[in-house]
């Protein structure tokens, strides 16, 4: 699967919150200011290209839908951001989050219990 650009996944994320969209309903959805009509079509034609989008054509108007799963591009993703910055290593990673971001008590306590039981399913 293809990385995508920062400008693509932007795209992507309104696609997949709104599951069916026109460039004029992207747009919408998307900070100020706003970027130009030519230039959210161009970037959901490239998403086409590289078959995260498909359309249905009304006339010569398409609504754009997404291709790929949001959880299955987050995987594929995250593996290559785990792999590009903590060595491929989950425990450098689990580190790194635990000491250099500050995380509370609370916060660290939800991650074990997550992980607990997670051990737990794994051991059945």
């Amino acid at each position: 699967m293809k990385e995508l650009t920062k400008a693509e996944e932007q795209i992507m994320q309104i696609l997949w919150k709104l599951k069916y969209a026109f460039v004029n309903d992207i747009i919408e959805e998307m900070p100020n200011p706003k970027p130009a009509y030519n230039t959210v079509s161009t970037i959901v034609r490239i998403l086409e290209k590289k078959e995260f989008v498909s359309h249905k054509a009304y006339g010569r108007t398409h609504q754009y839908f997404p291709l790929i799963k949001k959880k299955q591009y987050t995987k594929t993703y995250f593996k290559k951001f785990v792999n590009n910055y903590f060595g491929n290593s989950y425990q450098q990673m689990a580190s790194f989050f635990a000491k250099d971001n500050k995380l509370s008590v609370k916060d660290l306590e939800e991650i074990k219990t997550i992980i607990d039981k997670e051990i737990e399913k794994q051991k059945k």
